[in-house]
């Protein structure tokens, strides 16, 4: 059994709680967060008990651990914990700055241990299908690539304020998503962002509504469009089209079942929100980590994922602000 510890006892640190002790492959030894009933609630969900974070990391007696605590805490735990013998899997993104994300995984090499980073959407079984499909060839070169993400509603202006803005926090999963389908590097940000959702967002300094093009080196091409409210649930499509077809992945409602009458049919809404739209996701993705750390293979996403999609991050911040496009090199 692989002994996990856990950092950070919040909503996403809940799901992965209890995905490890669920999962019949490892099990939660501890868990910690700053909020000691938030350990403390989880640990006993769990058959865990509750820890300080600096002594999970030096535990001996723990094989691995999931940083699922604030953002400005990722590098430094990433760190203490590869140093410490440990395997990390931290949830996205390693830091807000690009250069801190370099230096940490400079230190995760020297390290020689195994870093995956938490761009679950990539194991959404869906898209996983997808991907698979668009590799085998299906629909022969990648020419274009649309991606659709709107949460259901904004967050509060206080997690705006210390989120890095909606490309680094909510768009960074579809700039990994346009690498992971696309195949090839971007090379050229075209991004402008509005505020048309909550006034407030934009007195914070961000953008609720937001548009990015991305183009490679080889001319493929990948749009993606975000928004903090749709009044229909939690929006979360693709469609790829390819020089012999088209693959697309639709939104997941509730149920299947359609009711008709004289009024036409209707169905039920899409799933509300990220923890049930991508449950799956999360228990696979889990999965992929556990694999890797039995085989001693190199999880992917990897560290250095997490740095290619927060360059693209930072590309399109600039982007929007400025009003032209950013190169990458």
């Amino acid at each position: 059994m692989i002994r996990v510890g856990l950092l950070g006892a919040g909503r996403i640190g809940r799901i992965h709680g209890r995905n490890v002790a669920a999962s019949g492959r490892a099990v939660l030894s501890l868990v910690a967060d700053a909020i000691p009933e938030a350990a403390e609630s989880v640990a006993g969900e769990c058959g865990a008990k509750a820890a300080a974070a600096a002594d999970i990391v030096s535990s001996p007696d723990i094989d691995a651990v999931l940083i699922c605590t604030p953002t400005d805490t990722h590098a430094d735990l990433i760190e203490a914990s590869v140093a410490a013998g440990k395997a990390v899997f931290c949830e996205k993104p390693v830091d807000l700055a690009s250069a801190r994300i370099a230096a940490c995984l400079e230190k995760v090499t020297r390290a020689r241990k195994s870093l995956m980073i938490g761009f679950n959407r990539r194991f959404d079984p869906n898209f996983a299908e997808a991907e698979r499909r668009i590799r085998a060839g299906d629909i022969g070169e990648v020419e274009l690539v649309t991606i659709l993400s709107r949460d259901p509603g904004p967050p509060p202006v206080s997690y705006i304020e210390r989120s890095g803005g909606l490309f680094r926090d909510m768009m960074i999963h579809d700039l990994d998503m346009a690498r992971f389908l696309l195949g090839e590097e971007p090379v050229e940000v075209h991004a402008v962002g509005s505020c048309l959702v909550d006034k407030a967002i934009g007195a914070a300094g961000d953008v609720d509504t937001a548009a990015v093009l991305l183009k490679t080196a080889s001319g493929k091409i990948a749009q993606i469009s975000n928004s903090r409210r749709a009044t229909y649930g939690y929006d979360q499509r693709f469609e790829v089209h390819g020089a012999k077809g088209m693959i697309r992945a639709q939104n997941v409602p509730l149920t299947t079942v359609e009711f008709a009458d004289a009024k036409g049919f209707r169905s039920d809404p899409v799933l509300p929100f990220f923890l049930e739209r991508y449950a799956a996701a999360y228990r696979a993705e889990l999965d992929h980590f556990l694999d890797a750390i039995s085989s001693g293979k190199a999880p992917s996403p990897s560290g250095e994922d997490g740095l290619k999609a927060q360059l693209l991050a930072d590309a399109a911040t600039q982007s929007a602000r400025s009003g032209a496009p950013v190169r990458l090199s």
